[in-house]
């Protein structure tokens, strides 16, 4: 018996929660699957997984057994390439936050790929919490500020974010020009697809930060509903730069309350705390630290 492969099986299965899944995504047969861990649990003495028609659940022994897998999993994926000198290898799920994987990731991606010929890629898109585990996604890129979490994150970049509203609405409404002005004024007000709750208005004064209410008719889901709102003088938004740069330079928006600017959106890659950085998972986390060191 192969015992590595049959951990590999045993913790997909595990994380997945289904042979059929963990079959599909070690793309092994699912007769397979369940020879080895019939087989494995026969070497081990115990039973690591309980089966029936709807669900699969692990076992006392099957939980504790999952955590040592995955930690000598990563030490021995580390340990080859160490020693072997083998480039990372294998494939890697991460889901990405839409916007930026238009903007940032997609377009550098071939540099990635080319540096890592040997990693297989499989990216999803969405801004919802997403279960890494139950999912079998190996981590996620998120932009915002992190609540709390079963994750681990690391953060690669804090993205310059501007006030701005359109030529017509600011002829309207006049310019604001410090933060009291801001009561004579609307909003466009951006709700969370996660929480429902409005995202405040937010300015950096003296090195601190403030919340500002300001009145608003109208509340969008979706980032370019947003901008277009803005570009149709329905109020003022809030939003990272490189989302309206292309409007700012067309003068189709304009920045205000320059010297009173947006704290800067931080954006993180986050990733099982159970789980060891895999390497396959450190690369592509430090290429995504070098992207975004690019970006404004």
């Amino acid at each position: 018996m192969d015992q590595v492969k049959a951990m590999k099986v045993f913790v997909r299965i595990y994380e997945r929660s289904s042979f059929t899944l963990a079959a599909a995504d070690l793309n092994l047969p699912r007769a397979t699957l369940t020879h080895t861990l019939n087989q494995f649990e026969a070497w081990l003495g115990t039973r690591l997984l309980e089966r029936s028609t709807r669900r699969v659940r692990p076992t006392l022994d099957g939980e504790a057994y999952y955590q040592r897998c995955v930690q000598l999993l990563a030490e021995l994926e580390e340990a080859e390439l160490a020693f072997r000198e083998v480039a990372p290898k294998g494939l890697l799920r991460v889901d990405l936050h839409g916007t930026l994987a238009k903007y940032f990731v997609i377009p550098a991606l071939p540099q990635f790929m080319a540096r890592y010929p040997q990693i297989e890629l499989s990216l999803s898109e969405s801004d919802r919490f997403v279960d890494l585990i139950a999912e079998g996604v190996d981590c996620v890129l998120r932009a915002g500020t992190l609540g709390d979490s079963a994750l681990i994150g690391r953060r690669v970049a804090n993205l310059r974010q501007v006030t701005c509203a359109s030529p017509d609405y600011l002829r309207r409404f006049g310019e604001p020009e410090r933060l009291a002005d801001l009561s004579r004024h609307r909003a466009v007000n951006y709700v969370s697809r996660t929480t429902a709750k409005l995202f405040p208005f937010e300015f950096m004064v003296a090195g601190q930060r403030q919340e500002v209410a300001i009145d608003g008719a109208l509340s969008v889901f979706g980032a370019e509903v947003y901008k277009a709102s803005a570009v149709a003088g329905l109020g003022i938004i809030q939003c990272p730069h490189y989302g309206v740069a292309q409007q700012m330079a067309q003068g189709l928006l304009q920045e205000i309350l320059v010297e009173t600017p947006p704290p800067p959106m931080p954006v993180s890659v986050l990733y099982p705390h159970n789980r060891h950085m895999s390497p396959r998972v450190r690369v592509f986390v430090d290429w995504l630290a070098q992207v975004f060191a690019q970006a404004d």
